[in-house]
């Protein structure tokens, strides 16, 4: 702990946009909640641009418990206020929580107690106590927070329930070990999956959920995507590349077999057509793996994620290396559909059977077009930002 004694133990963050039917009671909770646990803390209160009264209840708090601190965050965000307050926190550990009397800060020693044990990340759990009615809407409690969780327990192996708890609990040691960027509601995923990634201990306690005070800033579609969103940039593998692989193998089977042959399934004949489908499933397929490796360049360059293989990957693949290949495909595709022409002006401008022909020739224009355009895309997304 900080031998110094005017650094205190704990630091309480509220980020707050319009609080100001709840900030007051809960200052009133956190003074009497630190008053017991009997260890110096600090609040801070992030005004994330409030245009009520939550600046001079914060102020005016100040006044009868000096602990408190308020500071600006003009740039608005749940992520950005919640990093302004991590910026300004002094204390060993920080405790994480929304200013609108949902969370009872009576039960800020769980979380103590939970860190003391060895934890670097503790987050709250709503869902192992009886729940106020109304506290959360029933599409939230029953299908956005499960599925949303579960999809962060699968991909990146974390074993907490309810991933998205606003109440929390972080160490400074590990905090300074999560790369934290987001700006918006996915920012409770980000702490999460960052401190998974970077092999931190991740802890749960049951807590109290109650019915907020004032309106909700939460807007279930709009953030529910910006936490998929987050989730797929992180695991482009699992969403992307495995399926994307398995398109394409299929689909260059499928083409090869017909193309030579006229198989029959279950006694029905087999001719050209189903090549369209083998088509559409190399073209999906490849562009699925592409997709991955977009999401994974905008991890490496923009988000702090480490990766030798694609770096080295990105070494070795070259942005005209990749644009040669794409047009060498392009032209192979262009020839063919030129043999085919050629053919049809030899025969007299006669019908013709190149289906097949022409099938294989504008699927391999597609995937040309396909990589020229994406190695430019990718080189884009490669420059990494200069940290001023």
């Amino acid at each position: 702990m900080n031998s110094d004694a005017k650094t205190p133990r704990l630091s309480i963050v509220l980020p707050c946009l319009d609080e100001e039917k709840g900030l007051g009671r809960c200052l009133d909770e956190i003074k009497k909640a630190v008053g017991a646990l009997v260890l110096t803390a600090e609040v801070i209160v992030v005004d994330n641009g409030s245009t009520d009264q939550t600046a001079q209840i914060a102020l005016s708090a100040a006044k009868g418990f000096s602990e408190v601190r308020l500071v600006q965050e003009k740039e608005t965000g749940y992520g950005r206020a919640c990093r302004r307050g991590f910026k300004e926190a002094r204390g060993d550990y920080i405790y994480l929580a929304d200013a609108d009397c949902t969370y009872d800060f009576s039960e800020i020693g769980l979380f103590v107690r939970k860190i003391d044990q060895g934890f670097d990340l503790v987050v709250g759990n709503r869902f192992d106590k009886p729940m106020m009615k109304g506290a959360m809407p029933i599409h939230r409690r029953y299908i956005g927070n499960p599925f949303l969780s579960f999809l962060v327990r699968l991909f990146f192996g974390v074993r907490i329930r309810d991933i998205h708890c606003g109440a929390r609990m972080v160490s400074r040691r590990a905090l300074q070990r999560m790369p934290l960027y987001t700006g918006g509601m996915e920012f409770a995923s980000e702490m999460v999956i960052q401190a998974a990634r970077h092999n931190l201990r991740i802890g749960e306690v049951p807590i109290t959920y109650r019915r907020r005070e004032g309106i909700s800033k939460l807007r279930s579609l709009n953030d529910g995507w910006r936490h998929v969103r987050f989730i797929m940039l992180y695991s482009p593998l699992v969403l992307f590349l495995l399926p994307g692989i398995a398109l394409s193998v299929i689909g260059i089977g499928s083409m090869i077999v017909l193309y030579v042959t006229s198989p029959s399934i279950f006694g029905i004949q087999l001719f050209v057509h189903p090549m369209f489908a083998a088509s559409l499933a190399i073209v999906m397929g490849y562009q699925l793996a592409i997709f991955a490796l977009f999401s994974k360049t905008y991890a490496i360059t923009h988000l702090g994620e480490k990766s030798t293989f694609f770096e080295r990957l990105f070494k070795a693949v070259t942005l005209e290396k990749a644009v040669a290949a794409g047009v060498v495909l392009a032209l192979a595709g262009i020839s063919i559909y030129l043999f085919i022409f050629a053919s049809w002006v030899s025969s007299g401008f006669s019908s013709l059977d190149q289906i097949k022909n022409s099938i294989v020739g504008l699927t391999m224009v597609i995937l040309g077009v396909q990589t020229v355009s994406s190695s430019f895309m990718l080189s884009i997304l490669g420059i990494k930002e200069q940290k001023p």
